[in-house]
């Protein structure tokens, strides 16, 4: 059995009312729905999210114990949670992917959703295509030979 930890960060638990013009109108339970419905019956699809950096940074920690391959939409942790970016480094270092996803494209909005500093840790990242983001990603990592 394979398992993809896909966590979520802070409101991200309203989507489907947030601002549906910039995240769209699906709910975080209809994305990890579709997400799960679209892989191999053998793969498991965790999708968490929390508002509290602490829990956030706690899940990460498991992945790396657990050596479970993440799918992380950060949120707004992702322009200045050092502390989340410092436990993401932690999957790179035990060779664990990691993709950080965006429904929207940071780069197309505010200049400071510009800058992300799980990025650099991060195996990949992919952004701007609604909730087919976390699909591209989930697909991805079954791919991928790690």
């Amino acid at each position: 059995m394979t398992t993809i930890l896909v966590l979520n960060g802070p409101n991200l638990g309203r989507l489907g009312t947030r601002e549906p013009e910039v995240y769209g109108s699906e709910t975080l339970a209809d994305i990890g729905e579709r997400l799960q419905a679209s892989v191999p019956d053998d793969v498991v699809i965790e999708l968490r999210q929390t508002d509290d950096e602490g829990e956030l940074i706690g899940w990460i920690h498991e992945a790396v114990d657990r050596r479970v391959p993440v799918v992380i939409n950060p949120a707004a942790f992702t322009h200045y949670s050092y502390a989340l970016r410092d436990a993401a480094a932690q999957l790179k270092t035990a060779g664990v992917p990691l993709v950080e996803v965006h429904l929207s494209n940071p780069h197309a909005r505010e200049t400071f959703r510009h800058t992300s500093v799980i990025s650099g840790v991060a195996t990949g990242v992919i952004a701007g295509f609604g909730s087919d983001s976390y699909r591209l990603a989930v697909d991805w990592l079954l791919r991928s030979p790690s």
